[in-house]
């Protein structure tokens, strides 16, 4: 038998008993952790933490764009570009080890992370 220990119980709680909205931040809030760490990790001169951060990262990526539904809503098409770039940056950063493209990225899954956390927030208060 496994047992978790109490940040793994948590964690497996607010997942399990998140909606759809806020399982989107948490995702993005993971994605802005990792490429943080991979800059982190870059400006130390520690490549190799980096190259993990921004694999995980590339995985997050793509489960986002797996996951959208582009005729949903008009701007889907382009989400799904901008997933597309931002994907393509994610792997040239890591194969050059680029930290001004990581740093890019970084800007750029920020942006998002906001957008996505200020529109769950709005649509929490709405069904309130």
């Amino acid at each position: 038998m496994t047992t978790l220990n109490p940040r793994d119980t948590y964690l497996a709680a607010s997942v399990s008993t998140a909606t759809p909205s806020q399982l989107l931040v948490m995702l993005y809030g993971r994605l802005v952790l990792d490429v943080q760490r991979a800059t982190d990790a870059l400006r130390r001169g520690e490549p190799s933490q980096a190259h993990e951060q921004l694999l995980h990262a590339q995985e997050i990526v793509l489960e986002l764009n797996a996951s959208l539904d582009i005729t949903s809503w008009d701007g889907g098409a382009g989400l799904a570009s901008l997933y597309d770039y931002l994907h393509q940056e994610l792997v040239r950063a890591n194969m050059v080890k680029d930290l001004k493209v990581a740093e890019f990225c970084l800007h750029v899954v920020t942006v998002l992370r906001d957008t996505w956390t200020d529109a769950a927030g709005a649509l929490l208060a709405q069904s309130a």
